[in-house]
């Protein structure tokens, strides 16, 4: 019967209905028939509501605002700017500068497309006409533009953290190490597959310190966030308010790239985007109501941990699972979707919850730049009409063999993950 509805999602999916509608439809589809109408009915709005119900919630759409201000405010293009003049000298110096500014607006924005679509578009251009490799230009953006969903603040970290009941801060916490990590090796991909590019001549210190000087108020928005949070003067939801009212006074008062004309727009984008992840977190609750009727997720557990088998294999197809669901599906759904039901078993198995967080994550960076779907492969192809998704797909390449290399390294190495949240309280 769970294969029956879950046969329906898909039929649904493939004939192009919006995620949250699928699972929405698919949700009342089996209360209806596995209750009487008059209480499916009365089910569905009580459900609605307990799956918004949570204060940790409010902190999703103020991160969105403080996203779109800052990408409207064009910080990310200051922050381009800023590592340009401080790191064009080194051996790919203007890719290092470019995934170096994709790393610090994730850091401020914890958003993967605004990412790629502010650094994007003037780092390719930029890039091309300095002669660096097309396709290793696409890939190192598209890849940068992935930071913003492991480092903190990160929104599928709110998510991941609302649906287990798991600390914020932890989550948050363990995403840095491994979010460094990420950085150095696409840096390194960038290094070595340019290092046959002639060096640009080096910024002068006067004209590197007068860059900080104009960007330092940028710079001190992940300061003040992040490690608010670290410190804990406010808790990550505070620290969204905080983040939105800073982002707000130094892109009005300071750089002065806001104006009041510019904020219909904005909310008009936070509300459409905020809307979007709360539809799906509503239907993912309903689709999720039916599957607990049937037990799913325990019997998933005690099926599997019934097999014996070894739980190492176990993982392996999990992130086969989130891979193959990563080609067809954008990554608030497939958190919504597979959780609930991944989460019990995790846990039955042993693994540690907040360093499971991060392979999840590493595995959504993924599916980022995964065909057919991967969301930062059109976002590219908007920013830069000329270039060929086969361009596009080739580039990505050798930066997604990183990502997997570093969910293997995690592996042998969970402290990475836990170490940072487990020493600072």
């Amino acid at each position: 019967m769970i294969a029956g509805f879950t046969i329906l999602l898909l039929v649904l999916l493939a004939l192009g209905l919006p995620v949250a509608f699928a699972l929405g439809m698919g949700g009342v589809a089996g209360m209806l028939a596995f209750m009487d109408g008059e209480s499916a009915l009365n089910q569905l709005p009580i459900l609605g509501y307990k799956s918004l119900d949570d204060f940790v919630l409010t902190a999703v759409p103020m991160y969105i605002l403080m996203s779109q201000i800052l990408l409207t405010g064009k910080v990310g293009n200051n922050l381009f700017e800023l590592a340009n003049k401080w790191l064009r000298h080194l051996p790919g110096g203007l890719g290092i500068a470019t995934v170096m500014a994709c790393a610090i607006f994730a850091a401020i924005t914890g958003s993967s497309v605004a990412c790629a679509v502010t650094i994007g578009a003037i780092a390719i251009p930029e890039m091309l006409s300095r002669g660096y490799d097309r396709p290793l230009v696409l890939g190192a953006v598209a890849a940068g533009g992935t930071l913003g969903i492991l480092i903190p603040p990160s929104i599928p970290m709110i998510l991941y953290g609302a649906i287990t009941d798991e600390s914020i801060g932890k989550l948050f916490m363990s995403g840095v190490v491994p979010g460094i990590m990420m950085t150095a090796m696409i840096m390194g991909i960038v290094v070595f597959r340019s290092r046959h590019l002639e060096r640009e001549q080096a910024a002068s210190w006067s004209e590197r310190m007068e860059e900080l000087r104009k960007n330092i108020w940028g710079l001190l928005l992940p300061v003040i966030v992040v490690g608010g949070i670290y410190t804990g003067v406010f808790t990550p939801t505070e620290a969204a308010g905080i983040g939105t009212i800073y982002s707000l006074i130094i892109t009005f008062f300071i750089y002065k790239s806001l104006h009041l004309s510019d904020l219909p727009g904005i909310l008009n984008d936070t509300i459409k985007n905020t809307c979007m992840i709360f539809a799906i977190m509503i239907g993912a609750t309903l689709f999720g109501f039916v599957l607990t009727i049937f037990d799913a997720p325990q019997a998933l557990t005690n099926t599997v941990v019934g097999m014996q088998a070894s739980k190492w294999l176990i993982f392996v197809a999990i992130n086969i699972l989130l891979l193959f669901l990563g080609c067809i599906l954008e990554s608030v759904s497939i958190i919504f979707i597979t959780l609930p039901i991944l989460f019990p078993l995790i846990v039955q198995l042993g693994f540690d919850p907040i360093w499971f967080n991060v392979v999840m994550l590493l595995n959504l960076e993924l599916a980022l730049i995964t065909p057919p779907v991967g969301m930062n492969l059109f976002v590219l192809q908007g920013i830069s009409p000329e270039s060929k998704m086969t361009e596009i797909i080739k580039g990505v390449i050798p930066f997604g063999a990183a990502m997997a290399l570093e969910i293997l390294v995690l592996c042998f190495f969970p402290q990475l993950a836990t170490w940072l949240p487990n020493i600072v309280k």
